[in-house]
């Protein structure tokens, strides 16, 4: 069980304040960047109208570095100090980049907990398990985001009798959670406890250090996903997406309304969503049928559990992702 206690400080989030009265001329993106953002170039195009109103958004406490424009004079001192700043980071421009996540493979590692209350679940009904490579097939179909639908789906394949969704539920409730969902997360007894972070809460104080605004979009129940993001991770009122909020992945609809809520308003230059699903990738490309106009980017992660990382890797790609990492934080060298 993991202890709430040993959770770091708060980071707290919240509406984004501009930082009025940055104007530093950025250099040339290298190639490896500039491909990064490359789906829709002319989408990425900073509005004059945003611009004017402020460079650049945080979502945390933490605050960008303010920096005023005296003069040509000064303008080597600023570049000495944004020196940490990659060179196309947020900051360098007008309007806001948004960076959403999925939380189970990307920001905590599941394949001790969902996934093996995943095969426990289907074990209860069928006396078989499904391998961590079976569970990675299905869910390589782009169909079967939800572990309770898998579940189902596997039972059905094997020409199970299937048993009544309510009572599958529960039954996976018990082997994930071990107590009430909705009840004290120190009383829970489930796999939940056996859920290694893949990133901390120093990751996202630096991304809105580089000035990005960011939330999650998640199939996860929400008691599960608030107990990750701010009983572990010390998040303070993260924006969410989780199950129930919206229909689930490929469906776009949370993806779209998470976005515009951190856009207030403003048309963004740049929104990535990164997952570590075909059905992740697959929302991002319906994201982009919805909203053809709105500059959609999808990044993808193999999750720790996967053993031939090239196939899987090569999967997502075909999926269509734009780009495929190996591990979340890896995230922080290339914005």
């Amino acid at each position: 069980m993991a202890d709430a206690s040993a959770a770091a400080a708060p980071l707290k989030t919240g509406r984004p304040s501009a930082l009025v009265g940055l104007a530093v001329e950025a250099p040339a993106a290298p190639a490896e960047v500039s491909a990064v953002f490359s789906v829709d170039s002319a989408a990425w195009v900073a509005s004059s109208t945003a611009a004017a109103a402020g460079v650049a958004t945080s979502w945390s406490v933490v605050a960008a570095p303010s920096v005023a424009v005296m003069g040509s004079a000064l303008k080597s001192e600023i570049q000495e100090e944004l020196a940490y700043q990659p060179l196309y980071s947020a900051l360098t421009l007008g309007s806001p980049s948004i960076l959403l996540f999925d939380i189970d493979g990307v920001i905590r590692d599941v394949a001790g907990s969902y996934r093996m209350a995943l095969q426990e679940t289907v074990a209860h009904f069928s006396g078989w398990r499904p391998s961590a490579e079976e569970i990675d097939a299905l869910k390589g179909e782009g169909l079967w985001n939800n572990d309770w639908d898998a579940s189902l789906e596997f039972l059905r394949r094997r020409g199970e009798q299937l048993p009544n969704r309510n009572d599958l539920i529960s039954v996976f409730s018990d082997f994930y959670f071990g107590g009430d969902p909705n009840g004290d997360p120190s009383q829970w007894k489930g796999f939940i406890g056996n859920e290694p972070l893949l990133v901390d809460p120093d990751f996202f104080a630096n991304l809105s250090r580089q000035g990005w605004r960011w939330g999650f979009v998640s199939g996860a129940e929400p008691p599960s996903a608030r107990f990750v993001l701010q009983e572990r991770l010390g998040l303070i009122d993260p924006p969410l997406i989780a199950m129930g909020d919206a229909p689930d992945k490929p469906d776009p609809t949370g993806l779209i309304r998470l976005a515009e809520q951190l856009a207030a308003g403003e048309h963004p230059q740049r929104i990535a969503y990164i997952g570590d699903t075909v059905a992740d990738v697959t929302t991002v490309i319906n994201a982009r049928r919805i909203r053809p106009e709105l500059p959609w980017q999808s990044l993808a992660v193999s999750p720790p559990h996967v053993k031939n990382v090239v196939a899987y890797q090569q999967s997502l790609r075909r999926a269509g992702a734009d780009r495929v990492l190996n591990h979340t934080l890896d995230l922080l060298g290339l914005l």
